[in-house]
């Protein structure tokens, strides 16, 4: 398994998903050796041994680009080992190499690489060993560029990468047409397995707590409805658009806060958009969280709102519904596919979107009726659907010949 994150060092969904797809598939009766960029503690995984390929810290890898990091190189100096990694391709590189001396040692069954970051690896590693790859798209460069362009470098590695790949799996429908439209792939070649939710390892007695968010709980008891997101600021998240929509709401109905939960490029940008629009008052941001704190965020929202241009699920509208939030989600959102209880709307129609937050904020039936119909949807499926379908397609890749 060739991943770029897992939690507690995870930045967004693809480490929380990697860790449960790889639980589950612990749990089916495979055997995995999971490759990360960095070397750290994971105390919650003991279902699978955990390959560092560099010694840089996660913190490293959370200050790179997709191109390149200062934070790396300044922390690295002039003067390092000239095989130490500067940017995001150098660990890379290193990564590979880490990856080829493991399958000199032990040739594996299959090869499962998660995303761009991991692509090159996977497929040197078939090259060595001839075993099946498995490439597993959680978003291509087309969804993290917002629109049809992006870096031509990672356009190429996907393209590559899925060419080569025995079996392709796609988080949503969405993400398998960008697959077979844009990198003219076969559409047989790709299998749609959506993400699920690991409801036991939410309900681990955790609780919530009100002094997080006193002044939210305060307006919340003068009518107010709390809107929130978790997510990162970046342009394939719709956050203008949702800043937009949400000054038209509150023009509509004054009892309303938008709380914005995560950090990125965008922060600057969407602080000045809600002083344009004389909404400051009613922004709040809470920079990154993780771990009880993004899991306070849920608690205190009343209405989760994924605003993405393009995302290929969306992990978490199912984390927020899990908190007993109502969901309104674009229709570019690939968690749309296999939810029914929620408001759905084009990501740039920010009308449609304070007309739909108004509706619910202030119907209370409405809003009653959203939390409680979604519950019994995302309940229905498990990561352990998730790895039946992926040990299907690890024994029905096709298998090569060793020369």
């Amino acid at each position: 398994m060739l991943g770029w994150e897992l939690p507690p060092h995870n930045s967004g969904g693809l480490g929380v998903a990697c860790y449960h797809m790889s639980k589950a598939l612990a749990l089916s009766g495979a055997t995995i050796d999971f490759v990360v960029p960095y070397k750290a503690s994971h105390p919650d995984i003991d279902f699978m041994k955990i390959h560092p390929a560099t010694n840089l810290s996660p913190l490293h890898r959370f200050g790179m680009g997709a191109y390149d990091s200062n934070a790396v190189k300044e922390v690295i100096g002039e003067s390092a080992d000239p095989n130490q990694a500067v940017d995001i391709r150098s660990i890379q590189r290193r990564y590979i190499k880490h990856v080829e001396k493991m399958v000199a040692l032990k040739v594996p069954d299959v090869i499962h690489a998660h995303d761009w970051l991991t692509m090159e690896a996977g497929v040197r590693a078939k090259e060595l060993t001839d075993a099946p790859l498995i490439v597993h798209v959680h978003a291509t460069e087309f969804d993290r560029a917002g629109s049809k362009f992006g870096n031509p470098l990672i356009h190429d590695i996907e393209y590559n990468g899925l060419m080569m790949a025995d079996r392709i799996l796609a988080v949503s429908q969405i993400t398998k047409d960008i697959i077979v439209s844009r990198y003219n792939i076969p559409a047989d070649k790709v299998e749609v397995v959506h993400n699920a939710i690991d409801v036991d390892s939410l309900n681990d007695g955790y609780e919530y707590d009100h002094r997080t968010y006193r002044y939210l709980e305060h307006l919340k008891g003068e009518g107010y409805t709390v809107i929130s997101t978790v997510t990162r600021f970046a342009l394939q998240k719709g956050l203008d658009h949702l800043v937009r929509a949400f000054a038209m709401a509150t023009n509509k109905y004054d009892r309303l806060v938008l709380l914005l939960a995560g950090d990125g490029e965008q922060r600057n940008e969407l602080i000045a958009l809600a002083s344009e629009l004389g909404i400051s008052d009613k922004v709040f941001f809470t920079g990154f969280v993780r771990g009880k704190q993004w899991r306070d965020a849920y608690s205190v929202s009343d209405i989760f709102v994924m605003s993405s241009v393009s995302e290929p699920f969306g992990l978490t509208a199912l984390e927020a519904a899990h908190h007993d939030n109502a969901l309104i989600i674009t229709k570019q959102s690939g968690v749309g596919e296999v939810l029914n209880s929620i408001f759905r709307y084009d990501f740039w129609d920010t009308t449609r979107l304070a007309d739909q937050i108004v509706g619910i904020a202030t119907s209370e039936a409405l809003a009653s009726s959203l939390k409680h119909n979604v519950t019994h949807e995302y309940t229905r499926f498990s990561w352990h659907d998730v790895a039946q379908k992926c040990m299907r397609a690890y024994e029905t890749a096709p298998v090569g010949v060793l020369v």
